[in-house]
């Protein structure tokens, strides 16, 4: 089934706690709401035989959780996993799925709800370590991480995380740098950039 084109979408901000990624500035014809600063760039696909993750587990810093898919609001701004639960991790269903050619996109809070998030020590990963994604197939996804990049929201890399690409690729995101009290979101991302390595059947 061909993939359709890539497509502009925006990615929303949570009022409290960690706020989903932020990219580049929105495109003209992209009204801009009070809780959104930027847009990304994402394939739409749904093939019918998809095989989708289940969970993501990060052993260096006993990170584990069940991931809910997140797909688009009324408003076309991207869902994120629910700050009252900052322990669950997401995927975003309109990207690739994790194995599948091209990125696959996981979000997590670094904190939420006044207590640390799944991703509290994201930014501890190193090049070199291995994230682990259950499928609903029984089969187990490994990435190795290729690097680790701290960004501001207004300068967040779209093509580098959003971009196709030839292999299958994992992003991993959540927030990170100072929390700015008046906006109620920190002002940077911690992006993982990790490759596929090895996938087990079951």
């Amino acid at each position: 089934m061909p993939y359709p084109r890539v497509c502009a979408v925006v990615l929303a901000l949570v009022l409290t706690g960690c706020s989903a990624p932020a990219a580049g500035p929105p495109p003209a014809d992209t009204p801009e709401s009070t809780t959104t600063t930027a847009t990304a760039t994402t394939a739409d696909v749904q093939p019918v035989s998809r095989v989708e993750p289940t969970e993501v587990r990060i052993p260096r810093i006993d990170a584990k959780s069940s991931l809910v898919p997140l797909g688009l609001n009324p408003d076309e701004t991207i869902q994120v996993p629910p700050v009252e639960q900052p322990m669950q991790a997401g995927w975003y269903v309109h990207a690739r799925a994790p194995g599948e050619p091209g990125p696959a996109i996981i979000l997590g809070h670094v904190d939420g709800n006044s207590q640390p998030g799944v991703f509290y020590r994201l930014r501890e990963v190193v090049p070199g370590d291995e994230v682990e994604v259950s499928r609903t197939d029984g089969s187990v996804v490994e990435f190795a991480v290729e690097k680790v990049d701290q960004v501001p929201k207004d300068r967040f890399p779209t093509d580098a995380v959003y971009g196709d690409t030839p292999d299958s690729v994992l992003r991993l995101i959540t927030c990170g740098g100072v929390f700015d009290r008046s906006a109620r979101s920190y002002e940077d991302n911690v992006i993982v950039y990790a490759k596929m390595i090895k996938r087990d059947h079951p």
